[in-house]
């Protein structure tokens, strides 16, 4: 979106001016067509950047959570059932909006739309609040004239795709308080504990078993080169995330999260999850089949499965169908192919995907329950590793010291 200065006569033959929003100057003459405006110059505004305020509304303004997106969606619901006009009922809801983030956007959307933009091009203006699924269901919802069902249908989703993020995190707390925790305690033991047994084992000037030495060793490091160490992890960190900001990289890495041990098969059940029901409703809103699997594809949360979604719309594009091209792409069980081939026979493809997103959850959820019976076995090996370690350590050399004080 940009900002036009526009110079044109009324229906009257009198000149008007003012400032209008759109993406085109061909945007802001249609808009003015149809307030009976001829347009007689039109010139773009440039506004000058503030990088102080994009600092700020980049790190410190406060996010707009799922939360607060699905009760917007609710209240324009309830609102565009009750029959409010669109613009105060923006405004309405930025006066009640505890999100200054949302706010600001919610009184800057109600000054587009008493501009004459309309509601689906106001919000793409806030793409970093509102994406491309969610304005492009709201166009269909304001062309069809069926904006309340636009929003139910937003809300809804919004709430199944919060239930799951709430499922996959709680599953995931326990195993990362024990890494934390383990983490923890090989700090403490190398800084702390082993330099007083290496202290101790030192003055009996003895061979040293292979376990103490490195035991003796890795607290050496920590507690010398704990610079170098430092440095290593701030290397790590920052080359990983430049890893993963290539297009490229970050290819890969969804891929491997899709083939980690143990969590793999979840993330990877979750994302079809959440790209059935995406597609699902985006054909129920009436959005054409290849914009569908485009918006898809970038809605599903994973750059890889993002490059399988796009190939799918582009077999699309030649002319395949739907089941051909889902069973060439390698990402559905037969169970659910067979499923959307109904879908294509009897015309209700939307509600079978629908179904196909609930077959998904349910898989996720059984496999969120025993997540916790899986990872067990092997924290219990991780520590039974460093345990072992430790004692093997530790408890040899004072072994071999009490041998020799008996011996003499």
């Amino acid at each position: 979106m940009a900002q036009f200065q526009y110079r044109g006569r009324d229906a009257s033959g009198q000149s008007v001016n003012g400032h209008i929003e759109a993406v085109s100057p061909e945007g802001v003459a249609d808009q003015l067509a149809a307030n009976g405006i001829v347009p007689v110059a039109i010139d773009a505004v440039f506004a000058k950047d503030d990088p102080l305020k994009a600092l700020e509304e980049k790190y410190f303004a406060p996010k707009v959570t799922l939360d607060d997106l699905i009760m917007l969606c609710r209240q324009m619901h309830s609102l565009m059932r009750a029959g409010v006009v669109v613009n105060k009922a923006a405004r309405g809801l930025a006066q009640s909006s505890r999100n200054s983030t949302l706010q600001k956007a919610l009184y800057d959307i109600e000054k587009s739309l008493n501009a004459g933009v309309n509601l689906a091009t106001s919000l793409r203006r806030h793409s970093h609040i509102f994406n491309d699924l969610f304005v492009n269901i709201v166009h269909v919802g304001e062309n069809t004239g069926r904006l309340d069902l636009a929003f139910y249908q937003l809300a809804q989703y919004l709430g199944r795709e919060k239930e799951t993020i709430r499922s996959i995190s709680s599953a995931m707390r326990y195993p990362s308080f024990v890494l934390i925790a383990i983490s923890a305690a090989i700090v403490i033991l190398n800084i702390f504990v082993i330099p007083v047994f290496a202290d101790m084992f030192s003055k009996f000037n003895s061979e040293l078993p292979l376990p103490t030495k490195i035991l003796i060793g890795t607290s050496d490091f920590f507690q010398h080169q704990w610079p170098l160490l430092l440095a290593l992890i701030i290397a790590s960190i920052f080359s990983f995330r430049y890893f993963i900001s290539t297009e490229q990289g970050l290819i890969k890495w969804d891929h491997y999260k899709l083939r980690a041990p143990v969590i793999g098969t979840i993330l990877e059940r979750a994302m079809l999850a959440r790209f059935a029901r995406t597609f699902s409703l985006m054909l129920k809103s009436g959005v054409p089949l290849i914009q569908a699997l485009e918006l898809c594809s970038r809605a599903v949360g994973n750059e890889y499965l993002g490059l399988k979604i796009k190939d799918m719309r582009y077999g699309v594009e030649h002319g395949e169908s739907l089941l051909r091209i889902m069973t060439a792409s390698a990402m559905f069980t037969p169970l659910v192919l067979q499923m959307v081939a109904v879908g294509e026979e009897t015309g209700q493809i939307d509600e079978l995907l629908e179904e196909v997103a609930t077959f998904y959850d349910d898989e996720v959820d059984y496999e969120l329950k025993g997540l916790a019976a899986k990872i067990e076995p092997i924290m219990i090996v991780c520590i039974s590793g460093i345990v072992a370690i430790l004692a093997l350590g530790i408890f040899l050399p004072m072994w071999d010291m009490m041998n020799v004080m008996q011996g003499q």
